[in-house]
This record gives structure tokens, sequence and C-alpha cells, in this order.
């Protein structure tokens, strides 16, 4: 009996560490996705992660698959903080709410550019991109 029941948790281990990694595999998935969308509609996504909000079955072509929903933050302006939304059918992005989205976003205005300087990083639309740090010096 001893060994009968090593095998059933050893099976359970084994399916919890199976869904475990399934959901990882998503959960990157999602953020993959996260990013393409803010790129796409030229948005900061903010502590490059997102969470889990939704599980629902959804009738889709008279089949019912599971459709997951993932909540992230994303800014407009680069000071702002607004939330985003995605849902997920599998691999595949099922719909996406974004704030901001619709027409040009008002009180936008590009910055004038500097000269060039080879010390500044590039800047991507609203997105600043920060500079590598200098190492510290002694005192």
């Amino acid at each position: 009996m001893n060994q009968l029941s090593d095998l059933i948790a050893l099976l359970a281990f084994a399916a919890v560490a199976g869904v475990w990694f399934k959901s990882t595999r998503a959960r990157e998935r999602a953020v993959d996705e996260a990013r393409r969308q803010c790129l796409q509609h030229d948005l900061q996504l903010l502590d490059e992660t997102v969470g889990l909000r939704s599980l629902r079955l959804r009738r889709v072509d008279g089949r019912r698959q599971l459709e997951v929903g993932y909540g992230f933050e994303v800014s407009v302006q680069g000071d702002d903080r607004q939330e985003g939304r995605l849902w997920m059918r599998g691999d595949r992005l099922a719909r996406v709410s974004l704030p901001g989205i619709g027409g040009p976003l008002r009180g936008i205005t590009e910055p004038t550019t500097p000269a060039a300087d080879p010390q500044l990083p590039e800047r991507h639309g609203n997105v600043v991109t920060l500079r590598p740090r200098r190492p510290p010096t002694g005192h």
C-alpha cells in the first residue's frame, strides 16, 4: 500500500507542476502581447507585468473555451498610471482594452530635439529611456 500512495502523491505533484508550468507560460505570452499592444498604440507598459483578473468559459464557434483575463498598467503621457486589460484564449489574443485609444492624444507635443549627445539614450515616442547608472565613486 505504501508504494501505491507514493505513486499517487508523485502523480499529484506532477499534475500540479504541469498546471503551474502551463499557467506561467500563458502569463509570459500575455506579457508579450501587452508589450506588443503598448508599442503599437504608443503607450508605456508599467512594471513590465500583467496580473490575472478573470477566468471564464466562453462559447466560440459552438465550443467552450477558457478565456483568461489579465490586467496591467500603462502610461499615456509618461506621468500617469491607467489600467489596461487583455483577454487570451489559449495563446491567442481575444480582446484588448487600452486607455487613450480612439484618436490622437490631446495635449502631447513632441519636444524639440537637442543636439545629438552620444551619452544620452534615444527617445521612442513618449517613453523616456533612462541612462545606465554610473558606478559609485569613493568619498
